[in-house]
């Protein structure tokens, strides 16, 4: 057991360190917020360093899969802006390790090359205003006509639906009672006749390309968008179910623990500047306490990611974990960021300071990628404890 940071890690970190300091600073980000602006911009000089390269292998144009630096990727981001750490997920994540994973040759050969470059965004469209956790209950609807697929219904929080390419789309290709073996996976163009986003109002995650309702009316795609071509037809069951939605989780638990380091490092700095009764504040136990307390937590929530990751790398199988990483991870970065906007006082409920914008954002994570709930429902079936 090594806990030791490998090389190339230590230099992804110090090359993405580098350019959030010289093109993602504190008041350009603000900003960003502030507006709800993604910055396509800044997305397309951050893919020139070549991060979204780790999920697509050397034979498709990419570096090779490595999920540790794709999970510090989306953290390192996270800490500065959530929009770019976003578009580097619909990226890298929800494109290239889905993909990688479930996709036909054709489909790899096509679509891979163009995540190695950054140039190929993805949405999930699963969930639906009457479809939440039971996924495979999904109503919108696909009928095979000849060669083409004519899609009506209506998808619910689509993460970035604004600014990804495609939506990859889970929809029901036969009859309902058959639940689990009529459903298919299918990639529908953002820009397709007969498609409607609407964004949704949040109170954060601005700049991320909105969290998106989608209505397909008669929306027409060919056979060859069902994920795996033919023989993804009707079987996206299988492929929903295998290590895509398990990796997500390892996503939000990278993205709460860049935003809870954030707070962190801003909470402690301002506690050593913050000066009263003529000595900083840093100097007064009940702040002390509160900054132990939430390092020795962020502590736990970066092992607990980094194992994810290493789970995943390692191609091991291990639901169960991947539940309590995010659970967990989740949660507690709840909790940090909440103490460290206490530390701010005032000033933490201000939207001079960034920590207002910490709070926001991190009240998501325990819901993204499955709610708290659903991942101990995951945690007690997986490990096998009695119903009765």
């Amino acid at each position: 057991m090594n806990f030791s940071e490998p090389e190339h890690i230590t230099i992804l970190r110090s090359s993405l360190r580098k350019f959030i300091d010289s093109e993602m600073p504190t008041n350009l980000v603000q900003g960003w917020d502030e507006q709800d602006y993604f910055p396509e911009e800044v997305y397309r000089k951050l893919c020139a360093l070549g991060i979204t390269s780790q999920t697509v292998p050397e034979e498709y144009g990419g570096s090779g899969v490595d999920l540790l630096g794709t999970i510090i990727t989306i953290e390192e981001l996270a800490s500065r802006s959530i929009g770019l750490a976003s578009a580097f997920i619909y990226c890298s994540c929800y494109a290239g390790l889905n993909l990688l994973d479930v996709a036909s040759d054709n489909q790899r050969k096509k679509f891979l090359p163009l995540v190695a470059k950054g140039e190929l965004l993805f949405s999930y469209g699963i969930s639906e205003p009457n479809v939440g956790a039971d996924v495979a209950s999904v109503e919108t609807v696909g009928v095979r006509e000849g060669d083409e697929i004519v899609i009506n219904g209506v998808k619910r929080w689509c993460s970035g639906a604004l600014i990804t390419d495609y939506i990859y789309t889970l929809i029901r290709t036969g009859p309902k009672e058959d639940r689990y073996n009529n459903l298919s996976l299918v990639l529908i163009p953002t820009d397709a006749e007969g498609l409607l986003i609407q964004p949704q109002k949040t109170m954060g995650q601005k700049g991320t390309g909105g969290t998106c309702d989608v209505t397909f009316q008669d929306v027409c795609i060919p056979i060859s968008n069902v994920v795996g071509e033919e023989e993804g037809w009707c079987n996206g069951w299988s492929k929903i179910i295998r290590t895509g939605l398990d990796i997500e989780k390892i996503e939000v638990a990278a993205l709460a623990l860049g935003i809870s380091k954030a707070a962190f490092m801003d909470a402690w700095n301002y506690s050593e500047e913050r000066s009263q009764f003529g000595k900083s504040i840093s100097s007064y136990q009940s702040i002390r306490h509160m900054l132990a307390d939430s390092k020795a937590k962020l502590e736990a929530c970066t092992l607990m990611t980094y194992k994810g990751a290493w789970l995943a790398n390692e191609k091991i199988e291990d639901p169960a974990t991947m539940s309590m990483i995010k659970m967990f991870v989740t949660e507690t970065a709840v909790e940090i960021v909440l103490n460290c906007q206490k530390v701010l006082g005032a000033y933490g409920y201000s939207k001079e300071y960034a920590m207002e914008r910490y709070v926001r954002d991190i009240l998501a994570m325990p819901i993204l990628g499955g709610s708290t709930a659903i991942q101990k429902n995951n945690i007690a079936n997986r490990l096998g404890l009695k119903k009765k």
